[in-house]
């Protein structure tokens, strides 16, 4: 393994909710503070930090990138950058960290990734979130993301066949695995019948999509320590990047073919080459479930499953907790939240906990290789990584 290589060797996680005591400055301060003294690293030692945070206007914290700093004075006068790239920019600081320490311009970075949603109303972060699709063209400008999305689930019903009861099944696992995770957004286990049926507390949001095929509006942060593995030789755990791949596709829909999921397919087939792995080496998967249908695509993209039948292994049980390759054991966007600065951060800091054996009730047996895919937008901006543990 090239000596280039950059490792995690901490990792902080907040409560993911409405937390309403909370600002975003308090969420990224407790994310970071939790992450050093992980890492038993002396703030003075970092040598730079990436700020995750969408924000579309949710706060008045436009400038946010600084507000590490509140954590130590030592960190000040640090370089300090906020990352920005739709639901993918967590991901995006990460991978901006890991190229300051591969062109030598650091050896210890700090990631954060953080966002306040649920001071907002549902009608406004539908809009700023909305603001991440192609505002050029008048159709496309005019849908949420609920709406995209659905319009996925009625496409994928027209070329193959009713992903319905497939997208209801993975709400449901979800939903069970979030149980699991104290750090989750919602603890309620859901029914297939509860899922896969219209109802009251069930209603449409954007046909077909029904409310448990949405992920949630949260607060919440997360935050990493990234080594040049020279450093992460000292350090008591850590956990390699075998390899990351970072693929930006089209932004208008009209320009692609949005159901083929060609963006994170090749992401993922990158990530896969570059690690020289397979999908079946895996151990365990943290994937952008912003919708149920985007995780039965994800499925399809990551070669687990022909197109079109990304049920089979919902059926099969192979991506169930217990399963071959469990697939958000952390309960995904769907369940733990989806603070979208935060979101690829947080599944690179639970899959670390994974992969050092402390995710505590969601600890899987031994997992030495996992997947964490996180993506921007309608599979526009797409990130793989492939985290490896640390040999003996």
């Amino acid at each position: 393994m090239s000596q280039n290589t950059v490792s995690i060797v901490g990792s902080g996680h907040t409560k993911f909710g409405k937390l309403d005591n909370l600002n975003l400055e308090d969420l990224i301060v407790a994310a970071a503070q939790e992450a050093i003294a992980d890492a038993q690293v002396a703030p003075a030692d970092i040598d730079a930090i990436f700020l995750g945070h969408f924000n579309g206007g949710l706060v008045p914290d436009a400038f946010a990138s600084s507000l590490v700093a509140q954590v130590s004075p030592d960190l000040r006068f640090k370089p300090a950058v906020r990352c920005e790239n739709a639901c993918g920019s967590g991901t995006a600081a990460i991978f901006a960290g890991i190229a300051a320490i591969q062109a030598g311009q650091a050896e210890v970075v700090l990631v954060v990734g953080a966002e306040k949603m649920t001071s907002n109303s549902t009608l406004d972060v539908t809009r700023a979130l909305a603001g991440a699709g192609y505002q050029n063209d008048p159709q496309e400008s005019a849908l949420s993301f609920p709406q995209v999305f659905a319009v996925a689930a009625q496409a994928y019903a027209q070329r193959y066949q009713d992903p319905m009861a497939a997208m209801a099944q993975i709400a449901v696992k979800n939903h069970a695995n979030a149980l699991k995770n104290p750090l989750a957004h919602m603890h309620r286990s859901m029914t297939f019948d509860m899922c896969n049926e219209v109802s009251d507390k069930n209603p449409l949001i954007a046909p077909p999509l029904r409310l448990s095929d949405c992920s949630l509006i949260t607060d919440g942060a997360a935050a990493i320590i990234l080594v040049s593995a020279e450093r992460a030789k000292a350090f008591p755990r850590e956990v390699v990047f075998r390899a990351t791949s970072h693929v930006s596709d089209f932004l208008p829909m009209a320009s692609r073919d949005f159901l083929a999921f060609e963006g994170p397919e090749k992401a993922m087939a990158q990530a896969f080459a570059r690690a020289g792995i397979k999908v079946g080496d895996l151990d365990f998967a943290e994937v952008h479930d912003c919708f149920t249908i985007a995780e039965l695509l994800v499925y399809e993209a990551m070669g687990l499953a022909p197109k079109g039948e990304g049920h089979r292994v919902l059926d099969d049980g192979t991506v169930m907790s217990d399963g071959s390759l469990p697939v958000n054991v952390s309960g995904g966007l769907k369940a733990k939240g989806h603070p979208v600065g935060a979101t690829g951060v947080s599944m690179h800091a639970l899959s670390f906990r994974q992969l050092t054996g402390r995710a505590g009730d969601m600890q899987l047996h031994g997992p030495q290789l996992g997947l964490v895919f996180n993506m921007g937008g309608t599979g526009v901006a797409n990130y793989a990584s492939i985290l490896e543990a640390r040999k003996a």
